[in-house]
């Protein structure tokens, strides 16, 4: 029989290198054990695309950078913050941050494609993922990708993105025209991470993600193997003594504190304890004060 291919998405495959037991808590258990409260810097970030994303969808004469600040108000996200006030200044200064980028783009420059999904299959993988926004420019495609963390990007960063790899592949193949060129676009500082690949070096990229989808897909099928089914219809599988921690282990790490499911992980507790909602805002107004 055929090779049954992994669907995945960057984000899926990512989550299985930095740790197979997030991963398993993540894509396979049902019902997946409940999160932690919500992240400030999510809605920082989720704010930001979206009002960047409708934009690109106003007349031409209506995308001036004010027009962004006020779509980024309207659709301001106010989950994980400590309170109010920290709400309402982040909000002003993610206004600043999409109104300074917005007055840097040329409003009549029309993307490919804005928040575009893109999929493409090897003989191992059936993968896609959504591109923020996507250019042509002399007749090349240019994978976008928004970034508003705190930390200034390099072409390094760019190079070694593996998701930014698939998708210059995606929509390479999607659209039939090349795409190479990648690029980190950090609104916080205004710098645009960027980096031109080859085709060696995307094909080192898939070939990557073969690798880690084997492994995860692997784990996928012994896992459920280990799920038999409850006597009464209806009822959801029960686990018959799966050696999760032989096949999920756990990869503790400094990143565990930003782990959604840290309170299920005894050794992500220990190796970092789980941080507030909103310090990584905190950190980032304390290094701007320096």
């Amino acid at each position: 029989m055929p090779r049954r291919l992994y669907t995945c998405t960057p984000s899926r495959l990512n989550a299985w290198l930095d740790c197979p037991r997030r991963y398993r808590m993540t894509y396979l258990d049902r019902p997946a054990p409940p999160k932690g409260p919500p992240w400030a810097h999510n809605s920082v970030g989720a704010s930001v695309h979206n009002a960047l994303a409708n934009w690109w969808k106003l007349p031409l004469e209506e995308r001036t950078p004010e027009a962004a600040g006020t779509l980024l108000m309207r659709g301001w996200l106010t989950d994980g913050f400590r309170d109010g006030e920290q709400s309402a200044r982040w909000r002003a200064r993610a206004r600043e941050m999409v109104e300074r980028y917005v007055a840097r783009v040329d409003p009549a420059d029309e993307p490919v494609g804005v928040e575009r999904t893109v999929a493409t299959r090897t003989s191992r993988i059936a993968v896609s993922g959504r591109i923020d926004r996507l250019d042509e420019r002399a007749g090349e495609l240019v994978v976008v990708d928004y970034k508003t963390g705190r930390h200034v990007l390099t072409a390094d960063d760019a190079r070694g993105s593996l998701a930014l790899a698939l998708y210059a592949v995606a929509a390479s193949r999607v659209l039939r025209k090349p795409c190479n060129r990648v690029e980190l676009h950090h609104l916080p500082s205004g710098e645009v991470a960027v980096w031109e690949h080859t085709a060696e070096s995307l094909g080192r990229h898939v070939a990557r993600a073969e690798q880690i989808a084997d492994e995860a897909s692997a784990a996928d099928d012994a896992y459920k193997a280990a799920r038999v089914p409850r006597p009464r219809t209806g009822e959801a599988p029960v686990v018959d003594h799966a050696p999760w921690d032989e096949l999920f282990p756990p990869r503790p790490s400094n990143l565990c504190a930003w782990c959604d499911f840290s309170r299920h992980c005894p050794e992500g507790r220990e190796a970092a304890p789980r941080k507030d909602p909103w310090a990584s805002l905190d950190a980032a107004e304390a290094e701007a004060s320096q």
